[in-house]
């Protein structure tokens, strides 16, 4: 029976999972992810899970913060007056914005803090600074 090796295209089914047990995504609803690996698509502790699956194998996999995305990064924490603002933009935590760098590229944000005068927005992976559970089904090997 083959095994998934490095630079195979595959697809699987996944449930990700925070360590408190809550589902943050699911292809269960949908296709599965396909993805050839060694491109870097994916965060490296899942790569390395699927990594010597066989066809139709499910297991569960746990991903250290340092192999998933990281730790908080403190900068990329922004202070941002209200002023700043669009007026119709009444912020609130968890709130999704989006910005332009100096190059024009767009850059997302999350609402992390909101004080009277000013904001603090996140521009860390919300799942950053967090170990990471994936519960895996391998459908395919290409």
């Amino acid at each position: 029976m083959s095994q998934v090796k490095e630079n195979d295209t595959v697809k699987v089914h996944y449930t990700g999972r925070l360590s408190n047990g809550q589902v943050f995504d699911s292809s269960l609803e949908r296709e599965p992810l396909e993805v050839t690996l060694g491109q870097g698509m994916l965060i490296p502790g899942f790569e390395k899970g699927i990594i010597d699956m066989k066809l139709n194998e499910k297991k569960t996999i746990n991903i250290p913060v340092s192999e998933a995305y990281g730790d908080i990064q403190q900068e990329l924490l922004y202070e941002v007056k209200k002023e700043q603002l669009p007026p119709e933009i009444a912020p609130e935590v968890g709130m999704a914005l989006a910005s332009k760098d100096p190059n024009g590229n767009e850059v997302q944000f999350r609402v992390a803090e909101v004080k009277e005068d000013h904001i603090i927005v996140d521009a860390n992976h919300p799942l950053a600074g967090q170990d990471l559970t994936f519960d895996l089904e391998l459908i395919e090997i290409k």
